[in-house]
């Protein structure tokens, strides 16, 4: 069946697209599953006609004739039970791309509650992660990842951590426009993946473990068994029922079970390793074919394609072989075929002795093959918000430090039609923009929105903007700073060694942009205006740039002080009646009032006279 929509056409939504692959995969769905269906019961059918044809023969004394129809029936069966599986394969891969193409909807109407939040990466002391919604219930990383594997999450989780350089951030943004055009393609790259239930395994203990020392490393005894007792043991089984004494069967028989009994922590070892792994190996083996088959222009996808085919075959071939080496382990599912298989044919150490084989041949390859999955999910999750939002600005990336100039910047996970956008400009070290305004007037939102596009396009993806220029710069904020019982720490000592923090990385030279929401809340006034005053003009004496949002106007005579380099913007607010009016503007100077009074008499609280 072709892909749908492989190009989107740029003059239709990508909110329409979507919607016709819905329709589009819900009726190739309805075909293939009519298709599941016959041939399910052309299974039946074939194996009622073998059975009942070989009953009829035997009856008749046409043993031959029966032997031969029941092979015959056999035969027929295996491939119209493979044939199934085909087509079972392609109705689940429908079922997964409807799932997919609603899920896309569901992100362009803000309901991210369904989605992985990346609650593991969450981490209170990183410079900016907690404070910008990056991780965690209506996140950043809800909004972008279409990672499936365990791998290609932490990858996009390390980009959207740390800042790249521009030297990076250029081959990933030309990836990233390439994977964007081809919808079709990372769709049904996702959804092959989604195929297995535990593809999202971790297969890290495993690399670890294929690196640990082999079984037969000092054992060479137990290899040197396996091509003598199961022939023993097959031979003296054949001499046993022609008449011969038992123990031509039963003495190696034995020494196979005492074998496999001394061995049997080490044989469960390799059990479980092989089955946690299982889906995994067979989900890598279909996004590495889907990769190796797909021609790429931009460069850094064409050096990822060139790592899978540098070694003769191409790698999807290699995890393949080892997808089916871990599968043979499988049989012990069944407790009386893996006590037979084991005890006649030392089955365990047989595929045991096939796994140290490909590990000595290929096991210091599976890591980069794994790892060029990794990062083409990675590429593929940032391509996906710029195919779903074609009005997004593929960031101008500029070698001088600290800029940040951006055009009709909008907060990416404010899902609503009258999300408020503004301009912002800054450029170099020794800036401060001071941000005053009544409450709930978005100071803090305005924060997060310069921060959570600087995540965004310093991890190499599109931004909430009609344009936007940066340069390198370290993200760094203090937002939600909060105590902390079991360290019997103060809210207030809590935002001091949060600036201790933001101190330390300018010192050590790097160039930082900080958002500073309502820094030292927590003292009384005198004491919050001076240390915000002092800690503005430490910081601009420093490699740093950034926005501080302040209730305090009087720290707008800085704008004086340091002419140039300290601005004074605010959000203001209008009182008609009783109605408080937002315009939610970036507005030049400092604010107008403050609306606290009004707020807190709607609230019914009296105040004083």
């Amino acid at each position: 069946m072709p892909i749908a929509n492989t190009i989107r056409p740029l003059t239709v939504a990508p909110q329409d697209i979507f919607t016709d692959n819905l329709a589009t995969y819900a009726a190739e769905q309805r075909h293939f599953a009519g298709r599941h269906s016959l041939i399910g019961w052309l299974r039946v059918a074939v194996f009622l006609a073998g059975a009942g044809g070989a009953w009829w023969l035997f009856r008749h004394d046409e043993n031959l004739v029966a032997f031969g129809w029941l092979l015959g029936a056999y035969v027929i069966f295996m491939l119209v039970m493979r044939w199934h599986g085909r087509v079972g394969y392609e109705l689940r891969q429908r079922q997964l791309l409807r799932l997919i193409n609603q899920e896309e909807l569901d992100r362009l109407a803000g309901k991210l509650t369904g989605f992985d939040a990346g609650q593991r990466y969450q981490d209170p002391a990183h410079p900016y992660t907690a404070d910008l919604d990056v991780f965690g219930p209506h996140s950043l990383f809800q909004l972008v990842s279409r990672a499936t594997s365990r791998l290609g999450q932490d990858r996009l989780a390390v980009w959207l951590q740390a800042p790249a350089e521009v030297a990076e951030l250029e081959p990933r943004q030309a990836a990233v426009a390439e994977l964007a055009a081809d919808l079709g393609w990372r769709q049904h790259w996702q959804a092959r993946a989604r195929q297995f239930p535990k593809q999202s395994d971790d297969p890290r203990p495993f690399l670890a473990w294929m690196h640990a020392p082999d079984f037969y490393q000092g054992r060479g005894w137990v290899l040197a068994l396996l091509p003598v007792l199961p022939p023993l043991a097959i031979l003296g089984i054949a001499a046993w029922l022609t008449g011969s004494s038992g123990w031509l069967a039963a003495v190696p028989v034995l020494l196979m079970y005492a074998v496999n009994y001394r061995f049997r922590q080490e044989r469960d070892e390799v059990f479980e390793r092989c089955m946690d792994m299982y889906d995994v190996l067979r989900a890598y083996r279909d996004q590495l074919r889907h990769l190796e088959q797909r021609e790429s222009a931009a460069p850094r996808l064409v050096a990822l394609r060139q790592v899978l085919l540098a070694h003769g075959a191409p790698a999807s071939a290699y995890v393949g072989r080892l997808a089916g080496i871990a599968q043979n382990f499988s049989l012990r599912w069944s407790t009386l075929a893996g006590f037979f298989a084991n005890n006649l044919l030392m089955w365990d150490f047989f595929w045991m002795w096939r796994l140290e084989r490909w590990k000595r041949q290929l096991g210091g390859r599976l890591e980069p093959w794994l790892e060029v999955v990794a990062e083409v999910e990675a590429l593929g999750s940032l391509a996906a918000v710029q195919y779903a939002h074609p009005d997004w600005a593929v960031p101008a990336l500029v070698a001088a430090p600290l800029t940040f100039e951006a055009t009709a910047l909008a907060h990416p996970l404010i899902f609503s039609a009258g999300r408020v956008a503004n301009d912002f400009a800054t450029a170099g070290p020794g800036h401060t923009g001071l941000v005053t305004g009544s409450n709930m007037s978005g100071k803090t939102t305005f924060l997060r929105t310069i921060g959570v596009n600087a995540v965004l396009a310093l991890a190499g993806g599109p931004v909430c903007a009609a344009a936007l220029r940066i340069g390198p710069l370290q993200l760094f904020t203090a937002m939600r700073t909060q105590d902390n019982l079991a360290e019997s720490t103060s809210s207030f000592y809590a935002e001091l060694k949060r600036l201790r923090q933001l101190l330390d990385l300018t010192a050590a030279g790097q160039p930082v942009f900080y958002l500073l929401d309502e820094i030292l809340k927590g003292t009384n006034s005198r004491d919050r205006h001076d240390g915000a005053r002092g800690l503005i003009r430490q910081l601009h004496r420093r490699p740093a740039s950034g926005l501080v949002s302040t209730h305090d106007l009087e720290l707008g005579d800085l704008a004086g002080e340091l002419p140039g380099f300290v601005t004074n913007y605010s959000f203001n607010s209008d009182i008609v009646g009783d109605e408080i009016r937002f315009d939610y503007r970036l507005t030049p100077g400092l604010c107008r009032e403050f609306n606290a009074s009004k707020l807190m008499q709607l609230m019914g609280i009296e105040l004083g006279r």
